[in-house]
């Protein structure tokens, strides 16, 4: 019963959110999320990056250890992104990143935070660091297929994860006020961004439910069997396990959908667009399953 009880205490404060996101997306069709977007990417997402990896006791050692397994995680991801697109006859560029993106930092951060507590939002965010580094390499270079190096010079989020790696490789503390400032963003983007999810739901469309399914299976029931492979092929056991099986479990990440929508023709954005809805709706019922097996064997 008490871990029935540490289920519904992780995910109940987060689907909650999203549920009040849904309900604002349906008595305004029309409610404009770009300011939640550009508070996000400007400030929330450094944001998130200093506060979670400086103030949670992760040291450098665990930071590159779990980028290396999320690299390969991520790897993974993108080569079973890569048999079904092709078997399905998609655009196998312009679609993957829905595959090996998935949301591990507004959704996956705060759930692995509840699970395992400040360590756990730590091992979170050295996972979410790559997929955000992606985000503004892989993402936009396959939507456009064609590197666009600017849009990295013009990400605060590249500099500040290069800023926050070098505190922690020289064990160097943040300073007190910059950990303030940062909890306080972050917290707010987290809440805001998990708000702006439950109005997607109810903006974005399914296009093609069949082939939404096949793909959101790839990555919300593949996605959780990878990680555990990886967990049992490098032995790895306790919360950190844990937060990387989490972590594979989650759905696509919008942010795939708003870079394919400034840089993709239509029929690829509305094939993203679907997946992301269908995926994160298959997360409702994925995702406590797979945070109760991580809350079981990896506690």
């Amino acid at each position: 019963m008490e871990l029935y009880l540490k289920l519904f205490e992780v995910l109940f404060p987060v689907f909650f959110i999203v549920g009040i996101g849904f309900l604002l997306g349906k008595k305004n069709p029309n409610f404009d999320t770009s300011f939640i977007t550009s508070y996000a990417g400007n400030f929330g997402t450094p944001a998130l990056v200093i506060f979670s990896l400086t103030s949670t006791g992760v040291t450098f050692d665990i930071f590159a250890e779990y980028f290396i397994y999320a690299l390969i995680l991520l790897s993974s991801f993108a080569l079973i992104g890569l048999v079904f697109l092709i078997l399905m006859k998609k655009d196998y560029i312009r679609e993957l990143p829905t595959f090996f993106l998935p949301n591990t930092g507004n959704m996956g951060i705060p759930i692995c935070l509840f699970a395992y507590g400040k360590l756990g939002m730590g091992v979170a965010a050295a996972i979410s660091s790559l997929v955000i580094l992606l985000h503004f390499t892989a993402n936009i270079f396959l939507a456009k297929r064609k590197f666009d190096f600017s849009i990295i010079a013009k990400s605060p989020s590249f500099y500040t994860i290069i800023l926050t790696v070098i505190f922690l490789y020289y064990g160097k503390e943040m300073p007190v006020f910059v950990i303030n400032t940062t909890m306080l963003l972050s917290y707010a983007m987290i809440v805001m961004i998990l708000m702006s999810l439950g109005i997607a739901l109810t903006q974005m469309k399914v296009f093609s439910l069949r082939d939404s399914i096949i793909t959101s299976i790839g990555r919300v029931i593949l996605g959780p069997i990878v990680g555990f492979f990886i967990i049992i092929f490098f032995n790895l056991s306790g919360f950190a396990a844990g937060v990387l099986l989490i972590q594979s479990s989650m759905p696509s990440a919008i942010l795939c959908y708003l870079v394919a929508s400034m840089y993709s023709p239509k029929k690829n954005v509305d094939n993203i667009s679907s997946t992301i809805v269908v995926s994160t709706l298959m997360s409702l019922v994925t995702v406590p399953i797979t945070v109760f097996i991580a809350l079981k064997y990896f506690a």
